[in-house]
């Protein structure tokens, strides 16, 4: 199996919600933001969070399975509450390699 990255998101606004956690109010730089794929958290070239899941996937409100890129939406993600403006949150899954 190889990682293959299929979308990135830039965090622009952090919402602190009870009960919840933070979301991050994310703009799709490029790719999608799949509900099924997971995720790490980069801060400049750090590596903040690796291999987690993708608690919340929602657009408007309404939780959603993707988001594509040019698109806002809220995300929040399995252990990882510590979101600052400008983290680019990666999006990825696992292919079988022949």
């Amino acid at each position: 199996f190889a990682e293959k990255v299929i979308g990135r998101a830039e965090v622009r606004k952090v919402f602190r919600i009870s009960k919840v956690g933070a979301v991050a109010g994310s703009y799709i730089l490029d790719g999608e933001a799949r509900r099924n794929a997971s995720a790490r958290v980069l801060r400049g070239s750090k590596v903040l969070m690796e291999k987690t899941g993708i608690e919340s996937l929602k657009r408007h409100e309404n939780d959603v399975r993707e988001v594509r890129t040019g698109f806002e939406c809220g995300i929040s993600l399995s252990g990882f509450n510590d979101f600052e403006e400008g983290d680019i949150i990666e999006f990825f899954i696992m292919e079988r390699v022949n």
